[in-house]
Order: structure tokens, then C-alpha cells, then sequence
């Protein structure tokens, strides 16, 4: 399991029995004995944006584990009422300080060995000014050439600015969705 594994009950209290449900499911899950509650474990969705201006991505350098001083793009976890996109734009605000536009969904990645997926959206930077939140030791405008390959924190944010400059060199960005193993 990738999470610590349900004990009790969210309903009632009761410990918990895994077992496969009799409602027609077919996996093991947390089922309450007491009061017949099934809790399901899902993966978490992280959202983010590209944010770009002209031929440069906007680039956040991590004050924060996992991957402390390492560049990704702005993401983080999508929270309850809030659209994917806005989850997007709020982590940009938050971790970089960016004015954007939003723009068009751009990259999903699942990635099953850490129960998450990963989404990003592009979005058109409307000023060179940032205010980097309590996450971001620093921000910084890249172009490819400039961006730091090898200090990138994570797969997801490569592969996914990796498509970025490649659907910008062709002139026509696509969405792109993949697995990372």
C-alpha cells in the first residue's frame, strides 16, 4: 500500500475489515463491519501550470522536501472545491507569485508506484515580476537552453517541459499523456 492503511472506521469508528466488498467490486478495500461503510483509497492529483513567456518556462527552485533545492514547475496538490485549472493557477500564485493567463490543458502523467497523477496546464505569464511563496527558494525565467536538466526535481516536470519546447519548436502545442513507471 502506498498510504498507511485505513483502521477505523470515518464514519463510525468501528476497526476496520479488508476484504474484497459483496457489492460486485473487485478489490480488497477497508469495509466497516459496524455500519457496512467501503473507503476506498484514490490517487492524489497534483496540478500546475507552464508557465511561459516568449521562449522562456518560469522555473521554481524547492525550499521544501521532497527534492529541497531542486527546479520544478509550479504544482502541488489540488484541493477539495476547486476545478483542476484553478488548483493549477493557485499553486502558480502561491509557489511563484505569477500573474498568468490561464491557458489550455497541456500534460497528464499517471504515475501508479506513488498513487498520483499529474497535470498541467499552459499558462501565458503577463509580467516578469515574482513574489515566491514559502516553497520556492528562488524563481527564474529559462530558456531551453538555460534550463537546469539536471537539477529538475522530478520526471513529471521534465517529460512535460521536454514536450514544451518540442511542441513550441513545431509551432503548435499538443496534449500529452503518458506513464511514468
Amino acid at each position: 500500500m502506498l498510504r498507511p492503511p485505513i483502521k477505523h472506521c470515518r464514519q463510525c469508528g468501528t476497526p476496520v475489515q479488508y476484504r474484497i466488498p459483496d457489492d460486485g467490486d473487485t478489490r480488497e478495500r477497508a469495509v466497516c463491519p459496524a455500519c457496512g461503510t467501503i473507503h476506498y483509497v484514490n490517487p492524489l492529483l497534483v496540478v500546475g501550470t507552464v508557465p511561459y513567456l516568449g521562449e522562456r518556462v518560469l522555473l521554481c527552485q524547492r525550499a521544501i522536501e521532497p527534492r529541497w533545492g531542486k527546479w520544478t514547475l509550479p504544482a502541488g496538490f489540488m484541493e477539495l472545491d476547486e476545478s483542476m485549472a484553478q488548483g493549477a493557477a493557485r499553486e502558480t500564485a502561491e509557489e511563484a507569485g505569477a500573474q498568468i493567463e490561464m491557458g489550455p490543458f497541456f500534460s497528464a502523467m499517471s504515475i501508479p508506484r506513488i498513487g498520483q497523477v499529474h497535470v498541467f496546464y499552459l499558462a501565458r505569464l503577463l509580467s516578469e515580476h515574482f513574489d515566491p511563496g514559502p516553497e520556492s527558494a528562488q524563481v527564474h525565467l529559462f530558456t531551453e537552453d538555460e534550463v537546469p536538466w539536471d537539477e529538475l526535481a522530478f520526471t513529471a516536470v521534465r517529460r512535460t517541459l521536454e514536450c514544451f519546447f518540442a511542441d513550441r519548436r513545431r509551432g503548435q502545442f499538443g496534449v500529452h499523456d503518458f506513464d511514468i513507471a
